[in-house]
């Protein structure tokens, strides 16, 4: 199996590039407006958003930044097929603006965005971030009333184009060998992600500058996605690339991709890093299928049996479904013009 994943460098405010509902999933986490990390970026593509902030107007700092994004995704709308999956990961914001300390809620204008745009709002995903300091308030400290909680979680807003759910070929083995374990569904189909880490991120800018304008968030959060919300040989877009996390977990997952960056130096690092994806990948998939055999020998210590069979690995399997559980490494990577051709094959275990 071959999957061809493509960068562009550019404003993802326009997609050209990218043909109408050609992509099946979007795994993205887009600047965050009032973030000050991101004024800069937001006042270069609307100096409005500057003029705000530098009056005072911290609402109306946060409609103009917005309205940016929104611009992307009137995009995502017109890329995604019908019944594709849209997966926002965005946190809000605590910030003063002319001595006034709030917190403004990315999380839902986002969601009040993409309603407006006919998507429907799926079930979301908090995941708790690593706390930065033993520090667990703002304002006042230990006197009251002017303390505040301390953010320590973001959103993964999920959204559904249209009503209806995506079709496949009746047992189609795209589909079928995509599946997750029983126990990986219950962890993953949460609500709350609490143990959520960059264990897995291997591929990263050297340069801390470079690093610290990512913000890339873990593999694990777009590989998780990616599982859950798409099945091999779909094409999954980040319209805000970075360091190419989306990408990386797409190859890892057997998965096409599509990113949109701003910046060719993160291209640049990505490249230059790309070798390790075979082995990633290969670890990725037997971290899975060990933690699984970990949840077997769980099990049958509790006095629980299994009924099924996986059919490609020596393990027992909860239900039916999991029986055609056929995990992908990566075995060759080829840089293309725009990006890179990968070939996949069945994980074997040696």
């Amino acid at each position: 199996m071959e999957t061809t994943h493509r960068v562009f460098v550019g404003d993802s405010r326009d997609l050209s590039g990218v043909d109408d509902e050609s992509v099946e999933l979007v795994v993205t986490s887009p600047p965050y407006p009032m973030i000050e990390m991101w004024d800069d970026l937001f006042t270069e593509l609307d100096p409005a958003v500057g003029d705000a902030l530098a009056n005072g107007d911290g609402r109306a700092a946060f409609e103009a930044m917005h309205a940016q994004l929104e611009r992307v995704w009137d995009e995502l709308e017109r890329v995604l097929v019908d019944g594709g999956i849209a997966c926002i990961n965005v946190g809000d914001a605590t910030r003063s603006v002319d001595g006034s300390f709030r917190i403004y809620q990315n999380h839902a204008r986002v969601l009040e965005a993409f309603e407006e745009r006919g998507f429907e709002p799926l079930p979301d995903v908090l995941w708790r971030k690593p706390a930065n300091s033993a520090a667990k308030f703002m304002g006042s400290g230990m006197i009251p009333p002017n303390a505040y909680v301390t953010l320590e979680h973001e959103y993964i807003l999920v959204f559904r184009k249209g009503a209806e759910s995506r079709e496949f070929e009746p047992k189609a083995d795209r589909r079928y060998e995509a599946a997750y374990f029983w126990e990986e569904r219950n962890q993953w189909f949460t609500d709350v992600w609490t143990n959520v880490t960059g264990e897995l991120q291997s591929i990263d800018a050297t340069d801390d500058e470079l690093r610290e304008r990512s913000a890339a968030y873990p593999l694990e959060i777009p590989y998780r996605l990616i599982c859950m919300y798409s099945a091999y040989g779909d094409t999954v877009l980040d319209p805000f690339w970075g360091t190419g996390t989306t990408t990386l977990a797409a190859m890892c997952a057997g998965r096409n991709s599509v990113g949109s960056e701003l910046e060719d130096a993160f291209l640049e690092v990505f490249d230059d890093g790309v070798d390790e994806v075979p082995a990633l990948s290969r670890s990725v998939g037997r971290a899975r299928l060990e933690r699984h055999r970990e949840f077997v020998e769980r099990r049958r210590e509790d006095g629980e049996g299994f009924e099924y069979e996986a059919d490609y690995y020596e393990t027992p399997v909860v239900t039916g479904m999991e029986r055609g559980i056929r995990l992908r490494e990566v075995r060759d990577i080829e840089g293309i013009d725009d990006g890179y051709r990968v070939e996949h094959a069945p994980l074997v275990l040696e």
